[in-house]
């Protein structure tokens, strides 16, 4: 939907709200000297401009948007106050069990699938898989999270891959719980890496280090092969290349689009009533949160 021009001017900032009150005078005394909104009054071009680097909407996609206060009223904080009772002493214990007994469970029966059936690859790989859609359900189920699904769900199928926008590290774990994919991943160190190494290898995840110059061809050559090989999981992409606040995208990249294969979209929405599921990498970076 094309949106007018006025309700772009409206979204747009001023760039006179920028200037001072002398810019404004509109005139220029004898001695004074050329400023900004003299230069502005010359060209309409330097004008849009600048209003263009005043708006800056590209770092809009990365900002976090903290929801609005409801709650300080007479009426209301009562209510809020009880809801903090609830969720704190009562859901958050549950579900902290909930998700430690998920964790017994699955490492009880991952462990020995993964060492026992060591040289059954095709019985090892769709157990390993069962276990990793399980841990993720529980994963969703102590959040007590809400999927809704739009549209036909995801089918394993030869040659085709499936990109999705990128909001958060969680958003991995919603789709993994859905269909067991192979993700393409920058290698993390420390706890991050040892589940990189054991769990999520297992699903013939695909990863990746930015800072060496050669990694860029070598990963391109396993996402083929990945692709033609017909047993393996279906591979999921994050074409943007970081997170994003969720309610913008930005450019995809352009490699998984080149691969000569089927594209399946995802679309990612979260319901920010109680969170916002926004990693704000400027924020919280994982080589601190390790």
């Amino acid at each position: 939907m094309n949106s007018s021009k006025s309700e772009v001017d409206l979204d747009r900032p001023n760039v006179e709200e920028y200037l001072t009150e002398a810019h404004l005078d509109g005139t220029l005394q004898p001695g004074r000297k050329l400023l900004l909104r003299d230069l502005l009054d010359i060209s309409p071009a330097l004008n849009e401009a600048a209003s263009a680097i005043v708006d800056d909407s590209f770092t809009r996609c990365f900002k976090s948007n903290p929801p609005e206060p409801w709650n300080w009223n007479l009426y209301l904080f009562p209510l809020w106050c009880f809801g903090v009772f609830v969720r704190y002493l009562i859901l958050f214990p549950v579900r902290v069990v909930l998700l430690a007994a998920g964790w017994v469970i699955f490492l009880s029966l991952f462990i020995p699938v993964h060492f026992v059936l060591k040289n059954q690859d095709k019985i090892r790989r769709q157990l390993e898989r069962v276990l990793v859609e399980f841990i993720c359900s529980v994963f969703v189920a102590s959040w007590t999270g809400v999927v809704k699904y739009h549209g036909p769900r995801p089918s394993v199928r030869p040659r085709q891959v499936f990109v999705a926008n990128h909001t958060s590290m969680i958003d991995f774990i919603i789709l993994e719980q859905m269909t067991a994919f192979a993700v393409i991943m920058q290698k993390h160190p420390g706890w991050v890496g040892l589940l990189q190494s054991t769990i999520l290898e297992s699903l013939g995840c695909i990863w990746f280090n930015r800072t060496e110059a050669k990694d860029r061809h070598i990963v391109s050559e396993k996402i083929k092969q990945h692709i033609e090989g017909p047993d393996n999981n279906p591979l999921l992409i994050f074409p943007e290349g970081t997170c994003v606040n969720n309610q913008y995208t930005v450019m995809f990249k352009k490699g998984a689009f080149e691969l000569g294969c089927t594209v399946c979209p995802i679309a990612i929405k979260y319901n920010k009533i109680f969170v916002d599921a926004f990693w704000n990498s400027k924020k919280y970076v994982i080589k601190k949160i390790m």
